[in-house]
């Protein structure tokens, strides 16, 4: 599972995720809980409208919050979603029969490498310095009192079997990484539905990505008892 990850500069947004606006407002360090970044189709995209872009970056929690929740606490336990059973978990099924597919841009994402016996948190980014595009669900709550906000989860595959990925987490723990898309995915994912979502779901290269020890004061969040 991932619980923090960095976001692309706005200028590597824009250029990168093919955005026309960035909205103001994320953090700079992500979190469960926290306010990030996500990019979906845009809400009007089918109208035909040639004024209306393709895709929209808007802010949401980090960790899905379902309609049916009665507060943000849920962020901290929703943060990611498996592939394995992301269409029969309550917190997850309405999204993903919805199609409710989303973006997540990242310049980096961060996991603990237990090999040592101690945690050693590991900065894993893409090895041509490209930002990442991870697939995530989004979602709408109505906070109580009547405002509309958004939220987000990162979709995780298994990685027993991945070079690099396998390399994360406690010995006994299975492996897990974060599904990351080409650039040449990012459309279709967008655009599919429940059915063909699925052929998303696959390991990203190893050789296409890069992981060093990051620089003190990146640190691995607590672990906020949470799971996908």
């Amino acid at each position: 599972m991932c619980v923090h990850y960095r976001p692309p500069t706005p200028e590597a947004l824009q250029a990168h995720f093919q955005l026309d606006n960035v909205p103001d407002g994320g953090q700079p360090d992500l979190w469960p809980g926290y306010t990030g970044l996500f990019i979906r189709r845009h809400a009007l995209a089918e109208v035909g409208d040639e004024a209306v872009p393709a895709r929209e970056a808007l802010l949401g929690t980090f960790g899905l919050i379902p309609h049916w929740a009665k507060d943000r606490g849920i962020a901290k336990r929703t943060y990611n979603a498996r592939a394995e059973t992301v269409a029969d978990k309550p917190s997850f099924r309405d999204a993903w029969k919805n199609a409710q597919f989303c973006l997540v841009p990242a310049e980096a994402i961060f996991e603990p490498d237990w090999r040592s016996g101690k945690a050693v948190a590991t900065r894993i980014a893409r090895a041509d310095g490209a930002p990442l595009g991870l697939a995530g669900l989004w979602a709408r709550w109505r906070v109580p009192g009547g405002e509309i906000a958004h939220s987000y989860t990162l979709l995780t595959i298994n990685a027993d079997r991945h070079p690099l990925m396998r390399q994360f987490h406690r010995p006994t723990d299975e492996k897990r990484m974060l599904v990351i898309l080409p650039e040449d995915r990012h459309e279709g994912w967008l655009r599919a539905d429940a059915k063909a979502a699925i052929d998303f779901l696959r390991p990203f290269p190893a050789e296409a990505l890069r992981a060093d020890v990051p620089p003190r004061g990146e640190r691995l969040a607590p672990d906020a008892g949470a799971r996908d």
